[in-house]
């Protein structure tokens, strides 16, 4: 699913709101979870998940185009762990 698709979703579950509302509210909610994680927190949603971000040590890379190693800094990227509700609702048979 793309972003147009779950504003799609979105404004037919709630028609009584206006497309602009339902996109706000969207990027709202996204802009919160990035900034929350940005600051090095934690987002749980119950039955969803929970969104994390985990340290990646610096290290030796290899450039794909020239074969040259190259060093990649360490950095931060986001993790997602999902729920146990999730988890039984994809693997349901």
């Amino acid at each position: 699913m793309i972003r147009s698709e779950l504003l799609q979703a979105l404004a037919k579950e709630n028609p009584e709101l206006r497309s602009e509302d339902v996109e706000r509210a969207l990027d709202t909610f996204f802009d919160e979870i990035a900034e929350r994680l940005a600051q090095g927190g934690r987002v749980e949603l119950r039955g969803f998940g929970a969104f994390s971000t985990r340290q990646r040590d610096a290290r030796k890379g290899r450039n794909p185009r020239t074969g040259e190693s190259v060093d990649v800094p360490e950095k931060r990227v986001p993790y997602f762990k999902p729920g146990k509700d999730m988890r039984a609702r994809l693997n349901a048979d």
